[in-house]
């Protein structure tokens, strides 16, 4: 992942994590329809910003967030389970 991928997803997580704390801790508790419009705000803010319409930066974020959950899945994997 760029540094500059990294910086996109951060700002989803930053967005999260101040302003959707009442939303379901889990996500497959809560509809996507509801997930994408608690999300919009910041997915408009960042398609203004990386100049793409915000379905692509909905794209993106759910591609990164997959490559990220895959990163954390291979590290928890080296760490904690013994070949």
């Amino acid at each position: 992942m760029s540094a500059e991928d990294r910086e996109f997803l951060d700002q989803i997580y930053k967005f999260i994590d101040e302003n959707l704390k009442d939303m379901d801790s889990d996500p497959q508790k809560t509809p996507v329809s509801e997930q994408i419009q608690a999300l919009r705000p910041i997915l408009q803010e960042l398609a203004m910003k990386y100049k793409m319409p915000v379905e692509d930066a909905f794209i993106k974020y759910m591609d990164l967030a997959s490559e990220a959950a895959v990163e954390r899945d291979r590290l928890f994997k080296e760490q904690f389970v013994e070949e």
